[in-house]
């Protein structure tokens, strides 16, 4: 889903007033720890106290909001560059500027349990998928497999009960 800077802003100010933001998970680039319609609450974070492993809502270029895990900050020509990726993506996003940054992740809401990204579970999966980037491809291929399963059973299922 696309924001105007109008949005992002008001996302930006909301989440500053506020001191934290919820918003639901639209994708699959974080599974296993974030799935589509996970709560994520995300608070206010500054772009010097990021760790490698932070999961942060920043937005794009074309006015996407993304969540994925910080990987490290570039310097080129005197500007700081972001980099992030998300647990199932093979490669790094596009990196962005400190005023992209919106927030960092403190806790997810899986139907009536919260999950604290300082839980060590958690962490521990974090660790896992920096030391191990293959993790991200084997995710990946999970995903594959699962969709076209679930769209061959449906389409089975579709017509054995038209028969």
């Amino acid at each position: 889903m696309l924001f105007d800077q109008e949005t992002i802003l008001f996302l930006k100010v909301a989440i500053e007033k506020d001191g934290f933001l919820d918003l639901p998970a639209h994708g699959n680039s974080m599974f296993p720890l974030i799935k589509r319609g996970d709560v994520c609450r995300f608070v206010p974070c500054s772009p010097g106290s990021l760790m490698k492993g932070d999961i942060i809502l920043f937005h794009n270029d074309h006015g996407q909001l993304i969540a994925h895990r910080f990987i490290e900050v570039e310097a080129n020509n005197d500007v700081r560059h972001y980099l992030f990726k998300g647990d199932t993506n093979l490669g790094y996003d596009q990196p962005v500027t400190a005023d992209q940054l919106i927030g960092r992740l403190t806790f997810i809401k899986k139907n009536q349990q919260e999950i604290s990204t300082d839980d060590s579970t958690p962490q521990l999966w974090g660790k896992l998928l920096l030391a191990l980037p293959i993790l991200s491809g084997a995710l990946r291929k999970y995903l594959i497999w699962k969709s076209h399963y679930t769209y061959l059973w449906s389409t089975l299922w579709r017509k054995l009960n038209s028969l």
